[in-house]
């Protein structure tokens, strides 16, 4: 049985997209998922990046194009009312539902679907409120102890060579995207396209630098 890393951050509608197709994905694999949050927003600091959303342009088309692929795909994603948002509140509340850095598949989907279904305002106070009583955390959101776990899995992510979300990491490679879990389960399956591919694509010369 393999065992995956699955690297989340509720503010992404690719992350809440591959969330939801996962099980369809792996099929007929044996496997099982660790689920960590990470903040995106830290990771896109270290690469010295912007987001998609803060990018004119690149915003609408990636909101049309998430809704198009939920519609392509039979997965339920509308907006939320406002993005992006503020998502730790919603990374802490998850992390003090579970132990060291894991959430189980249910405090996930519950919290991704508080996000992409309905079209309310994820970061609402109420809304906020509802939710923690729902899940009833073990643990303080806003302790000290919650908060260091979600900054270990964010480093510790990037140290593996994640660069954004959703990221699945499996024998050592990173699969990212909603786009990569067709690769992901060739991957698990053993095809052999890995074994002369996967690390001749890295040796590629840079030939600029901007």
């Amino acid at each position: 049985m393999k065992t995956l890393t699955f690297h989340l951050d509720f503010i992404s509608p690719y992350a809440h997209l591959a969330f939801e197709h996962l099980p369809q994905a792996l099929q007929g694999i044996s496997h099982a998922v660790d689920y960590r949050p990470v903040l995106f927003a830290a990771m896109l600091k270290h690469g010295g990046q912007l987001g998609p959303a803060e990018i004119p342009g690149k915003r609408e088309w990636t909101y049309r194009q998430v809704l198009w692929l939920g519609h392509a795909n039979g997965i339920d994603i509308q907006m939320p009312a406002a993005h992006p948002f503020n998502p730790l509140p919603l990374l802490r509340l998850a992390l003090a539902c579970g132990r060291d850095g894991l959430v189980n598949r249910h405090v996930a989907e519950t919290v991704f679907r508080h996000v992409w279904h309905g079209g309310a305002d994820a970061a609402d106070p109420a809304r906020l409120a509802a939710l923690r009583a729902r899940l009833a955390p073990a643990r303080d959101p806003d302790g000290d102890e919650v908060k260091a776990e979600l900054r270990a899995n964010t480093e510790a992510a990037i140290a593996a060579g994640v660069f954004g979300v959703p990221a699945l990491v499996a024998d050592g490679r990173v699969f990212w995207g909603f786009d990569s879990l067709p690769m992901l389960r060739a991957a698990l399956q053993g095809d052999p396209w890995f074994d002369t591919h996967w690390d001749g694509a890295a040796s590629v010369v840079q030939g600029i630098r901007r």
